[in-house]
């Protein structure tokens, strides 16, 4: 069970997450979780260079081990990258302290203050935690190209009909999602450029709290 659209109400009860950037132009923020992988990530950056996009990744840490060439390529075409784990950890069934520790061995990597937490789920003290050390990104609208029982149009529709000005859109640079993705990230670019938007990157000095980064990382 997902919503595509958080609703305020949810956005309200976790005010120090970011949930969107507050802003009356026409910005969107794509942001890509579970890379970086040879079979996806290389193709996303493509098409963000071909419209002159820059987006946030939310990189998984072994994949940035066996993959380093291509984070280098993220770094070097002037994207953001964020800290989604060392190894792609689930909040809500992982130890407080074991969970740390992976957020922490991803830090080594991604040198970041940006975190997102696999499948948005964190208990109650590892938020705590972990939003003293880093900017908590969620979203405000999510693609579901990661779910089987949703077409690549339905995956589209989800983006182009539920994302506003200043909204953070997740999609996924991972096999799972790779055709569904595809489509609607391309779709998503060519309908949004079109009608006046830009896309940037999550940049943590336009986040509404800045915390300092985790020292220990």
């Amino acid at each position: 069970m997902y919503l595509v659209r958080t609703p305020q109400l949810i956005q309200n009860l976790f005010p120090n997450f970011i949930w969107k950037m507050p802003t009356a132009e026409k910005i969107l923020h794509l942001t890509f979780d579970d890379g970086p992988i040879p079979e996806q990530t290389p193709w996303v950056l493509d098409q963000l260079a071909a419209f002159d996009a820059k987006a946030t990744f939310f990189c998984v840490g072994d994949n940035i081990r066996k993959n380093p060439e291509i984070f280098e390529r993220i770094m070097e075409e002037g994207h953001q990258v964020g800290n989604h784990t060392f190894h792609h950890l689930n909040g809500w069934s992982s130890d407080n302290i074991p969970y740390y520790h992976d957020v922490r061995h991803c830090a080594k990597q991604v040198k970041t203050d940006l975190f997102r937490p696999p499948y948005g789920k964190l208990k109650p003290r590892q938020a705590q935690f972990l939003q003293r050390h880093y900017h908590i990104v969620m979203w405000d609208v999510l693609s579901g190209d990661f779910d089987p029982r949703l077409s690549k149009e339905q995956c589209l529709e989800n983006v182009i009909s539920n994302a506003q000005n200043g909204s953070i859109i997740v999609f996924h640079d991972s096999i799972k999602a790779g055709e569904k993705m595809q489509f609607a990230l391309l779709e998503t670019l060519q309908h949004f450029t079109d009608l006046g938007y830009r896309f940037e990157s999550i940049a943590p000095k336009r986040a509404e709290k800045h915390v300092p980064l985790l020292q220990s990382a």
